[in-house]
Parts: structure tokens; sequence; C-alpha cells
């Protein structure tokens, strides 16, 4: 491949290994972004990914590498799950992409000086670059700050905070538009096209800074006609917004055409103003299968690429709801419990509303979407005004579940506390993807949901067990008085999936009351939280025993039971995904203390660290608390105690 042929093109400095691009023929540069393709298909259908969007944005990166320097220049991508051609070209293999141990599948500033920031979260990326740009002024440097930001990114608030301050000081920054799905304004055609790099090309920038200067001494008249007559011209170009922001503009373009790519970037580079690029491409561009509007082909577990070319229909989805196999077909995840248990619910309470911020399918809620599109939404990529618009619709009677992943939540703290606890309204927070995620790696694992919201007045925390808890917990949910939180898994509960072999007692859901789920004769307590009830029981096994308690409610507690519990065991092991500071092991903590119980806790929770990305077997056992690691760390404690 050419990719091998230009090895000798590389190039090393600071550290950094890189392609050298800039003087590669527009032929070699097609055949690069060929070649590039190529390995993003076989890294990802061995490891999974992000398919559709890495693959859309090859040329784009390319031409980015060939005009600006990610050595110098921040280059700063949105969400940055579209940045595997960039680790590519900065000497990265994708051999081992999102695997333990392995290359992250975002940016990551501890892997490549190239990578400016780490990212995984949408909308942050112009923020960040109006930041860098005021660094640059300030220390006189000649670097400009480079932005790829795909158009789901451009639905959140966040994105037009940073534009309305960039465009009124004019801080030099390229941000490229990647419209991968849909035009942000339809393009008339090709006088649209040739007017907006008119007006965007250096002869017409100065032609327009000596008629500005012209009609400072011109009758008012003569001002106000020469403004309407470019508004006029700008009128049939799709950047109005941008334009009134106070941004220059240049688009469409064919997001796909590297010359053409080029070109536009060159001409933005030296125009040393905030302009906006908009590139039109395709998802999925090069693989048949995965190009267009298909969701399935967004974030791939691992897929045989030839099997995928052959089929014309999919005969199954690779979503992000499907990617942990089960030799138990027949098991549901925890998020089709949910998707499925209120659809039933919703079909007899039409005071039951969804919502979800772009995540219809990952939380289950587009079958509810799709049967009552009235009362279930999708609000883009709009955490805070989900959860805010949740508030007015428990205040007027509703019975609003917000269906956001736990790593998403957090960017909607303030709208929590101040649009829903201060007025103890009803709304039902339904945490997906709470804990070890896998792959994703630091910026998606839902470590952080007890911690951040257990300190709020007035919202109660409820984490079901298996499939029959969690259904009982949604149904009851319908009554709740308070705001409330219910936490689970990506994937299937361990209660479900390991029944069998963990001799669970069945669990009967009442509301705020903690139970036994496992007795033997042991001094041995250990209280779980709910997926990780499953893991407790685990380690019993392992131990030959011991007594498991389904904690059930975090917030309030069941005190009554839980001083009980303190006249028969005094050492009380606490399993839980999630945090360890500010998490189940602390809040019992405190109750055991401020009760002057006696009691002390030993807890199996995430040290205060990020966690990094690989397979969730790998990252728990990294972490010493896979259940072998736990057991032997019980026993340890036991002897030590002797």
């Amino acid at each position: 491949g050419i990719i091998e042929f230009l090895a000798l093109k590389f190039y090393k400095s600071k550290n950094i290994l890189k392609m050298d691009i800039k003087s590669l023929s527009n032929n070699e540069l097609i055949a690069l972004a060929a070649d590039i393709r190529e390995q993003i298909l076989q890294a990802v259908s061995k490891n999974g990914g992000h398919l559709s969007s890495n693959l859309g944005a090859v040329e784009l990166i390319i031409a980015m590498h060939a005009v600006f320097d990610s050595s110098k220049d921040p280059f700063i991508f949105d969400v940055s799950h579209q940045c595997y051609a960039h680790k590519i070209l900065t000497g990265r293999s994708l051999e081992t992409l999102r695997q333990f141990k392995g290359i992250s599948g975002y940016t990551n500033p501890h892997e490549s000086e190239c990578d400016y920031f780490v990212a995984g979260h949408s909308s942050t990326s112009i923020s960040l670059a109006v930041g860098a740009a005021k660094a640059v002024e300030l220390k006189g440097d000649e670097r400009i700050p480079v932005v790829l930001i795909g158009d789901g990114a451009m639905s959140a608030g966040e994105a037009y905070e940073a534009l309305n301050e960039l465009g009124d000081r004019k801080y030099p920054c390229v941000i490229i538009l990647n419209d991968n799905e849909m035009s942000i304004a339809k393009p008339v055609g090709a006088l649209s096209k040739y007017i907006s790099h008119a007006m965007a090309g250096p002869w017409y920038q100065s032609f327009k800074a000596r008629i500005n200067e012209l009609l400072k001494y011109a009758p008012d008249s003569a001002a106000y006609m020469a403004k309407r007559l470019e508004e006029g011209i700008r009128l049939i170009t799709p950047g109005m917004l941008f334009e009134e922001l106070g941004l220059e503009y240049i688009g469409p373009i064919n997001g796909h055409n590297i010359s053409e790519i080029i070109s536009t970037l060159r001409t933005a580079k030296a125009m040393k103003k905030p302009v906006i690029v908009h590139a039109q491409t395709t998802k999925g561009k090069g693989y048949a299968p995965a190009e267009g509007k298909l969701e399935k082909w967004h974030g791939v577990s691992p897929f045989e690429l030839e099997e995928q070319e052959k089929k014309t229909e999919l005969s199954y989805e690779i979503t992000r709801n499907s990617r942990i196999p089960s030799a138990n077909q027949s098991l549901k995840t925890a998020t089709q419990i949910f998707s499925s248990a209120l659809l039933s619910l919703a079909k007899n309470n039409e005071k039951i509303t969804g919502i979800t911020a772009a995540m219809p399918s990952g939380t289950g809620l587009d079958v509810l979407i799709k049967e009552y599109p009235q009362r279930f939404w999708d609000v883009a990529i709009a955490e805070q005004h989900a959860v805010t618009q949740a508030g007015a619709l428990a205040k007027e009677g509703f019975r609003p579940y917000v269906a956001i992943y736990s790593t998403f939540l957090q960017r909607a703290y303030d709208q929590i506390i101040h649009d829903v606890c201060i007025l103890d309204l009803p709304v039902v927070f339904c945490i997906d993807r709470a804990g070890i995620v896998g792959e994703d790696g630091a910026t998606h694992q839902g470590a952080f949901d007890i911690s951040f919201l257990s300190a709020l007045p007035s919202i109660e925390l409820a984490a079901p067990t298996c499939e029959a808890d969690f259904k009982a917990l949604l149904s009851w949910s319908q009554s709740a008085v308070h705001p409330l939180a219910l936490r689970y898994p990506r994937g299937r509960f361990i209660c479900d999936e390991l029944k069998d072999e963990l001799e669970i007692d069945a669990c009967e859901f009442k509301p705020y009351k903690a139970s036994f789920v496992k007795t033997a004769q042991s001094d041995l307590l250990f209280i779980g939280y709910g997926n990780a009830v499953g893991k407790a029981c685990a380690v019993a096994n392992k131990l030959g025993g011991a007594n498991v308690v389904n904690l059930g409610f975090a917030k309030p507690l069941d005190e009554e039971f839980l001083r009980k519990l303190s006249a028969s065991f005094k050492t009380w092991y606490i399993f839980s995904e999630s945090a360890k500071k500010g998490g189940v092991g602390e809040i019992l903590s405190s109750f055991v203390n401020e009760n002057d119980l006696g009691v002390k806790i030993i807890s199996f929770e995430y040290k205060d660290a990020f966690i990094t990305h690989g397979k969730k077997e790998l990252v728990e056992a990294s972490l010493g608390l896979d259940a072998a690691s736990i057991a032997e760390k019980i026993k340890a404690y036991k002897s030590a105690k002797k």
C-alpha cells in the first residue's frame, strides 16, 4: 500500500512520529485515503469501534495534515471518535485500537503530543479552540487552532456559546463542519458555491475592507444600500447563521475531494479570522454496507468484512445496545428490560413521558418514540435541555423518564439541582451504562453518578439487581413522589446471567427496603448495590459461603434493617460498581459513624482515579475488582484479624 511506500516520508520531531504528506501529489493523497480506509476497516472489524464516522472523515483529516501542522497547531476533534485517520497519520497503528493497554478510540495527549486534548463528550471543541486561540494571542505565537466538528455536535448549546464569543473577538481559527447526514442549510447550487468561495477570497476581503472605510464618509443612505446589497448576496449562500454571528463562512464543499478541501483550508488559514468551512461528506464512505444514515454502523462490535459486503439486507443490528455477547441469547440486557417494561407501563399510563439526548437506540427509548411520538422525544445532544424540560413536565402532572448514560448525565448537573431537585419534582432519571462500560474508556465509564447525586436533597437513589427487580422498580416508580435516579449496567445483569450458578434467593422488591438474597452459616456479610449484588454472590461462592444483602436504595437507606445487621456483623464488605469517593461505602460509613454502630466498612468500589479502556473483565482485574481478586483480599483481611 501507499503507506508502506511512503514510509521514508515519516519524520521524527519532538519524539513525534508523523507522516510528511505536504509534498504529496493529489493522486498520492487519494491513494493514501484508500489505504487509511482499509486500515480503519481492518482494525474496527477486528476490535470494534466507531466505523462510519471515521470512514467519512478521512479526506478532511488528510487535508488538515496537509495544510496545518498537528505538532504545532492545536488539532481539536469534537467527541474525537472520528480521529482514527489522524492517529494513523501521526504514526500510530490501529492494531491495538480500544484494547486494554492499547491505543484509545479517542484523542489522548498522554498517547501523543499530536492529540491536543482528551475528548469523548460532544460540543466542547469550539470552546477549546477559543481558549487555545486566546493563549496563542497572549503568547504571540503563529499557531492556529483547527476544529473538526460534526453537525450532530452542533445541536448542543455550548457550541453556540463558543461561536458567539469567537464571532465577537475574531480570533484566528478554522472550524471544519463535517456535515455527514444533513445540510445545516440546503445549498442552492453552483452559484452559491462560487459566491461563497469568492467572498472568502483575499481579493473580496481586501475590497470589502476598502469599501467599508469609504462608506464611513458616505451618506447614510449609501451605506444602507451597500449593506443591503451584501446581505442580498448572502441570502443565496447557506452560511447566514454563521455570518450573523460574525464568522466567515465557506461552503458547502465536497468533503471527499482532497484537492478542493486543501485549497479551501489554505484560503481559510490565510484569512486570519474565525472561519467556518462547511464540508459535506458521506458517513461510512468507502464501505457500502455502512454508507448513509445507518446508526447501527456508528459504533460497532467486531464483525466479518466480507460477510457484511455480501449481505444486501443486514440480518442483525450492530448497535451500542448489542455489543455484549452471551451464551444465553434469551437473556435481555438491562437496556432492553427498561425499554420493554416502560413501553408496557406507558400503554396503561398516559401520564408517562420519556426524553433522551441523542441516544434513542442506546437507551432503548427508540421503541417508545416510534410507538408514542407525542409523548417520547429525542431532543438531540442537549442533556441540560432534556433535564430542564422534564422538570416542567413533572410540574404539569406528567411522569417524565429521562434516559441518559451515566457519563452524559453529569453534563446536566446544574439542571438536576436547579430545575428538578429544588422543587422536589418526581422526575425519574434512568441512568444507563452505570459502572465500567469497557472500550470507550475514561470519558465514558459510568463511575460518578452515585457520588454526584447522593449529595442532593430530595433525590432518591435505587438500583435493580435483575430483570424481575427492575420491572418491579419501574412499576413502583410511577408513584414515586420525589426525584428518583435508577442506575443499571451496560449489558446483562450478573444475577440473570449466573442465576443457577449463584443460587440466589428470590429477590422481592419493596420500596426503600434492603433484604437478604443469600444466607449462610458465616460471619461474612456482603452488602451489594445494583448489578454488584451478583458479584457479591459470586465472591460468596468462591469463599464457600457468605451472607449477601441487596441494599436496594442508597438513598434513603433502610436504617432499621442496617441497625439490626450491625448487631450481628461488625465488618461490612461493600460491593458497588461506582467510585469509592462519595460512593455506597462512604454513604454507609457516614450512617455507621453517625449512629455509633461500631462497624468496620471495607469497600470494593473504584479507586480515586480515572478508569482506562478495555474489556470490562480485564479492566476489573487490573483494578483488583474481579471476583477472584476480591475473594483473595477478603481471605487476607480475615487472616490479618486472626
